[in-house]
């Protein structure tokens, strides 16, 4: 990639400190072009080679030889992108950035796109921002059918348990965040590999912190993705599905007891009975012979169907409270 030239915003952003940093694994073919891709406002770049069995490390120390700009971390194993990404925003703040992007080091990131990132978060409409390869059906139409399905189902799985229900494409990690919001997150409780970038919005939803997005096209190459379908599968779930009962003991039991918690607690419980007492009914209604009356049909029914609306009513109010799309 080309060094982009200043433009009209390039003396708006040379007068903050914006770091990026570039995790980077294996990526020795690709990472001197992401470094010399940089635009010439960011005024620190921090890639961290997270024991790269190739040449990246020796590149990146190369580099820096000749580029003042960039400072090199080695990890002395791989501890992953999570912790990868971790290490290089610490460096960051300790340089005194105001705020940090996020780009990998195999290529996939456009650094045209670094004034999308930058702007909401300098002019104070939001603490953290990232890219959406969804946003335009022509930007997602060059991801790979599996990486598209395994995103879509993701998205919708890490909606439920962040909270950020306007945010799509939570995986994708092209992403800005200010030095303050970092400093103020749960850093004990990211990820650090591959659920990354969910723990980061779970962890963001505690504060809670505005989530702006913008729309990206969807870069890849015959590279192979480094998650693998059978990771996704046996990772995810449990995670999530831990993060949304604690998500919602603290949102809705320690912090705001009121409808959402009453239509929940209501809801299970009618849904239950309903549910049960059908259940029982109609099994004994086959081991009788004898089918069940009316009366009892409409005891399973009707509170299995206000179970179900009252959940349902709690799902409306949940995404109603979402706290990412304004401030």
């Amino acid at each position: 990639m080309e060094q982009i030239q200043p433009d009209s915003q390039y003396f708006d952003f040379i007068e903050h400190h914006i770091a990026v940093v570039v995790p980077s694994y294996q990526v020795a073919d690709r990472v001197a072009r992401v470094i010399e891709s940089v635009p010439n406002y960011i005024r620190s770049i921090i890639a961290v080679n997270d024991f790269s069995s190739d040449d990246t490390g020796r590149i990146l120390d190369k580099l820096a030889e000749t580029e003042p700009r960039l400072l090199v971390i080695h990890h002395e194993s791989n501890r992953g992108v999570g912790a990868a990404t971790i290490s290089g925003y610490s460096q960051a703040l300790e340089l005194g950035a105001e705020l940090v992007i996020k780009m990998d080091g195999d290529g996939q990131m456009d650094p045209s796109h670094f004034p999308s990132l930058i702007t909401p978060i300098l002019s104070g409409e939001a603490d953290y921002t990232k890219g959406n390869r969804f946003h335009n059906w022509r930007f997602a139409s060059s991801m790979p059918f599996i990486r598209k399905f395994g995103n879509l189902g993701l998205s919708l799985l890490i909606k439920v348990a962040s909270g950020y229900w306007s945010i799509f494409d939570p995986t994708n990690g092209f992403t800005a965040i200010s030095s303050q919001t970092f400093r103020e997150i749960n850093h004990g409780a990211l990820k650090k590999r591959y659920l990354f970038e969910t723990s980061m919005l779970i962890e963001l939803y505690d504060l809670p912190a505005v989530i702006h997005q913008f729309p990206m096209d969807a870069v890849y190459d015959d590279a192979p993705s480094s998650l693998s379908i059978l990771d996704s599968l046996f990772r995810f779930p449990p995670y999530l599905v831990k993060s949304f009962i604690r998500r919602f003991v603290r949102k809705y039991i320690f912090q705001d007891f009121g409808a959402v918690t009453i239509f929940v607690f209501g809801g299970i419980f009618s849904l239950l009975f309903g549910v049960i007492f059908g259940t029982y009914h109609w099994l004994q209604s086959i081991v009788s012979g004898a089918p069940a009356t009316a009366g009892t049909v409409l005891i399973s029914a009707v509170p299995t169907i206000l179970g179900f609306q009252l959940l349902l009513q709690a799902l409306v109010l949940d995404i109603q409270n979402d706290p990412g799309g304004s401030r």
